[in-house]
Order: structure tokens, then sequence, then C-alpha cells
């Protein structure tokens, strides 16, 4: 069984920090790439920052470019999101979620 223990998170001020983590069992860690996605009060979600398997690329959305740092442990079956100059838009709730890392395939319907 997948499972993914988020923890971290709290009340902060604007302009503070914060350092989530994410627990992964059930899997194979280190041979999926891994997000950060939050949902804000009332919105739907909105990816934050991928990073691929062994944790040497990494990806970022321009909202939180350059205040997010996203990493991992594989050793320790864990994911990372270090937030720095949080902002009042950055309130949600953050999940960390395997990610596919193929290119997939687009799928068009249309009459």
């Amino acid at each position: 069984e997948v499972q993914l223990v988020e923890s971290g998170g709290g009340l902060v001020q604007p302009g503070g920090s914060l350092r989530l983590s994410c627990v992964a069992s059930g899997f194979t860690f280190s041979r999926y790439f891994m997000s950060w996605v939050r949902q804000a009060p009332g919105k739907g979600l909105e990816w934050v920052s991928s990073i691929n398997n062994s944790g040497d690329s990494t990806n970022y959305a321009d909202s939180v470019k350059g205040r997010f740092t996203i990493s991992r442990d594989n050793a320790k079956n864990t994911l990372y999101l270090q937030m720095t100059s949080l902002k009042p838009e950055d309130t949600a709730v953050y999940y960390c979620a395997p990610t596919p890392s193929g290119q997939g395939t687009q799928v068009t319907v249309s009459s």
C-alpha cells in the first residue's frame, strides 16, 4: 500500500520559513520523480515543484521560484520542501506525490 505522510506545516508570519517533509512507503521511492502540489482554500490543485529520481534536476512554478527548494533523501524515502519568504498567497494544503516521468501521450477528445 502506497503511503505518503506530509508534515512540517504550521502558522508562520509573512516572510517566514517552513520546511515540509514527506515520508513515502509502499513503493520504491528512489525510482520515482516526486512533486509537491498545493490546494488553496476553495481552489483547485496547483503544481509547485518536481524533482527527478536522483535529485539532481528540479523544476518550480513561477510563483515559488527563488523562494522554495525541493530536495530528497532516497536513503530515508523522504521528500522535502524548504519554503522561504513566505507570502499570504502560499496559504494552502501541501501534498507530495509520485510523478509521471515519461513523455506521456496526448489525448484529444473532439467531434
